[in-house]
């Protein structure tokens, strides 16, 4: 059976280089790398009473990883305008934390070579963990100021209304 049932003439699986990552209903800008949506389930295990030697194992509570963004620093405030939803110092006794949107549903799209959306991730009830302005400042490297926003979420689904597009064939 093809890897692909749209794509019979494709065989190597998608690239991971073009993705956008959507929240507020509006696409983020520079998003450069996304770290891995990892759920894990804890393993329960169990023995009958008149079975001394074989125990049983059943899933037990299911946790998802904090997902990890990062970006090159710019003039553009959303990592920091959602990191002082969580805890924003100075704002006075009470209104440090924004309990009323501090979280967020959060989209990742994975996109073909062509452009096109071949898969999409819904990720639920995300807020901000950790966030960090900069990377490291150091005279004598050639690199980008990098900005990292580390959110906790309560799990993520696959969006299977995205469907595997036909991809253009060019000059044939």
């Amino acid at each position: 059976m093809a890897q692909f049932s749209v794509n019979t003439h494709r065989f190597d699986p998608y690239k991971n280089f073009k993705f956008r990552i959507k929240w507020d209903g509006r696409y983020v800008a520079g998003i450069s790398k996304v770290g891995a949506l990892k759920r894990s389930t804890e393993v329960v295990e169990h023995r009958e009473g008149g079975d001394p030697s074989t125990s049983r194992k059943s899933p037990g509570r299911t946790k998802y990883e904090a997902i990890t963004l990062e970006r090159g620093v710019t003039h553009d405030t959303e990592f920091e305008n959602w990191a002082d939803k969580v805890w924003h110092i100075g704002s006075g006794l009470g209104a440090e934390v924004s309990l009323k949107d501090f979280r967020k549903d959060v989209l990742l799209e994975v996109y073909n070579e062509t452009g096109q959306v071949v898969l999409a991730y819904k990720i639920y009830r995300c807020w901000v963990s950790e966030f960090q302005a900069t990377a490291d400042l150091d005279a004598n490297a050639n690199a980008v100021l990098i900005q990292t926003l580390k959110l906790e979420n309560e799990g993520w689904e696959r969006d299977l209304d995205v469907t595997e597009p036909a991809e253009p064939v060019i000059g044939g």
